[in-house]
């Protein structure tokens, strides 16, 4: 899903939020908003990595070839895993959902990723791609060792 998407949805869910919490801090709506697309962080760093370039225009014409690529090998057939998105991990959220039990914005940053993995998953399963995204740290430094 494009960034841009994420931040309108982001949008529209912490409206959602608001609405049905109507005494919720706008400061932590604006970490549900925030961290509703920001999580996409480890998309660009995933680009440097690979092309050690630290051009954000670079970074978003990398993601537009790897899914011109993704595209061109989902029709032959081939079913390779994408790049590696720490943040996106059961293990990340988990840190960041503990985190939450000692200081409570990182609750709603909790909201913002999870929401945000949500319409990942949703949006990977509707193009038949959901085997592109490592789910797991653990088992992605399982295969490295």
């Amino acid at each position: 899903m494009l960034p841009k998407t994420h931040i309108i949805f982001g949008a529209l869910f912490t409206g959602v939020v608001f609405l049905f919490v109507r005494d919720i801090n706008y400061y932590y709506l604006g970490l549900i908003f925030l961290s509703s697309f920001l999580i996409d962080f480890d998309h660009y760093v995933a680009s440097v990595l690979k092309t050690r370039e630290i051009s954000l225009r670079k970074s978003l014409r990398y993601h537009d070839e790897l899914m011109k690529t993704e595209i061109k090998e989902k029709k032959k057939g081939i079913r390779r895993r994408g790049d590696f998105h720490l943040f996106h991990t059961v293990e990340f959220h988990a840190l960041i959902g503990l985190l939450g039990l000692i200081w409570i914005g990182f609750f709603y940053i909790f909201i913002g990723m999870i929401f945000h993995s949500l319409l990942d998953v949703f949006s990977l399963t509707q193009r038949g791609i959901l085997y592109r995204r490592e789910y797991f740290l653990t088992n992605w430094v399982a295969k490295r060792i």
